[in-house]
């Protein structure tokens, strides 16, 4: 099982994503982000058992670590099981786990898996050197910062699934669920579950259209579409509801910053999609809205946008006023708003 693709790494080919990593004699999954590196274990497993239902599954945690567990476990059984050894907590490891893992690197046994899971940090940085120069598979699960990397994995999730999503409904999907990685994955598993047909904007609101996060982007999608009327009264209404003034000044600043990143870029959207991590739809829209807006009303935006956002941070004693004075100033200082 393991020996088959062990005998073809090399150090060069050695990076694999959490979506297509396979077994192998050792691999590494590295990084902070939870969601992803459970993933990443689970296909794995999932792997495994599918090619060898009898695995006999073995959990280590390297921060407590007794020394010769691993050899001891890895060792072939008298009924000859094939061994998937899952050893948690490699940025916590302990001296006696570092000498026993490099030890077992320079000998892997040919039917065990030896998977290794690392959140970060510079502990153990000798013994994930080792596996990669080694060339067993690595996987990096960093935390989806951008939100190009959001829209890309909910684009993902929905392909893997066979199923459809209108682009509008990724960026909406992405405002409503996106803080949590988890989250967002859950949301696209219900939606692929439950939807008929492709997946709109209406079904998105359906589902999470009361979600802070997706009320606070209306708001800013209404001011930054010049529509001041709609803008404020969904801002009240928000607010009636229990939103957060932050969050509501947070998405209003987030538009803008894309807004300003995009007008001072130069070359095609492909290009300033690449530029600023962004995706190319996304850019072409932007593109399409800065044509409405003078370099003046776009830099009196911000600055009122930037004094809001102090003030609801606690600057201010009144920070609905201060979040309604930004959604004005911003819808007025559109072409036509």
């Amino acid at each position: 099982m393991a020996a088959t693709q062990a005998s073809s790494r090399t150090p060069a080919s050695n990076t694999a994503t959490w979506r297509d990593v396979t077994p192998a004699g050792v691999v590494l999954i590295s990084g902070p982000e939870e969601y992803l590196g459970t993933r990443a274990m689970d296909r794995i497993r999932l792997l495994v058992r599918a090619a060898e239902p009898d695995v006999e599954v073995t959990r280590l945690d390297a921060g407590s670590y007794e020394a010769g567990s691993l050899a001891m476990n890895v060792s072939p059984s008298l009924f000859g099981e094939r061994k998937l050894i899952e050893v948690e907590g490699l940025e916590s490891m302990n001296d006696a786990f570092l000498a026993d893992a490099l030890a077992y690197l320079a000998h892997p046994e040919p039917d065990a898996v030896l998977v290794l899971r690392h959140r970060g940090g510079n502990r153990g940085k000798k013994l994930l050197d080792a596996v990669k120069s080694a060339g067993w598979p690595m996987v990096d699960c960093q935390p989806l910062k951008k939100e190009a990397d959001k829209t890309a994995f909910v684009v993902a999730e929905f392909k893997a699934a066979s199923r459809r999503i209108e682009p509008a409904a990724v960026q909406a999907l992405v405002n409503a669920v996106g803080a949590s990685l988890a989250e967002l994955a859950a949301a696209c598993s219900q939606l692929i579950s439950d939807a008929a047909t492709a997946v709109d904007t209406d079904m998105i609101d359906r589902y999470y259209g009361g979600r802070v996060e997706a009320s606070a982007f209306k708001v800013a999608d209404a001011a930054m579409a010049g529509n001041a009327p709609l803008a404020l009264s969904t801002l009240r209404h928000a607010l009636a509801t229990g939103a957060d003034p932050v969050p509501l000044v947070a998405a209003l600043a987030a538009k803008l910053r894309t807004l300003a990143k995009v007008a001072g870029a130069q070359g095609s959207s492909a290009q300033v999609a690449r530029q600023l991590g962004m995706q190319p739809w996304l850019v072409e829209q932007a593109q399409r809205d800065v044509r409405r807006w003078t370099p003046e009303g776009l830099i009196r935006s911000i600055q009122v946008t930037a004094e809001a956002d102090a003030q609801v941070k606690g600057l201010s004693r009144d920070p609905v006023y201060a979040v309604e004075h930004a959604v004005t100033v911003v819808a007025t200082s559109v072409r036509g708003g």
